[in-house]
């Protein structure tokens, strides 16, 4: 059974950094690939930063370009979003997703729970 777990979320100050975690289970890296996707309230879900399996192709949002990198470690079936430099607008349920690595919510079938991130001004 394929699962995706995120942790790392919280409230930090506009200016600061969180690292979110997505634990993976039940698929191999060179099966999927991962997506980072963030949803705003009252706004459609929108892919942040995601990689095929493959790491032929991969997409970051404009505006996280410079402030956010995502990480494997494959060792432990765990990927990484690094977020420097948060700003308010970054503020969102951030999730984690297994597919294809492009940037389309449909594209994926299995999806983390999500982890709340608030950046307070």
């Amino acid at each position: 059974e394929v699962q995706l777990v995120e942790s790392g979320g919280g409230l930090v100050q506009a200016g600061g950094s969180l690292r979110l975690s997505c634990a993976t289970s039940g698929f191999s890296f060179d099966d999927y690939g991962i997506g980072w996707f963030r949803q705003a309230p009252g706004k459609q879900r929108e892919g942040v930063l995601c990689f095929s399996s493959d790491d032929e192709d991969g997409y970051v949002a404009d505006s996280v370009k410079g402030r956010f990198t995502i990480s494997r470690d494959s060792d432990k079936n765990t990927v990484h979003l690094q977020m420097n430099s948060l700003k308010p607008e970054d503020t969102a349920v951030y999730y984690c997703a297994a597919g294809p690595g492009s940037s389309s919510v449909r594209d994926y079938d299995y999806w983390g729970q999500g982890t709340q991130v608030t950046v307070s001004s």
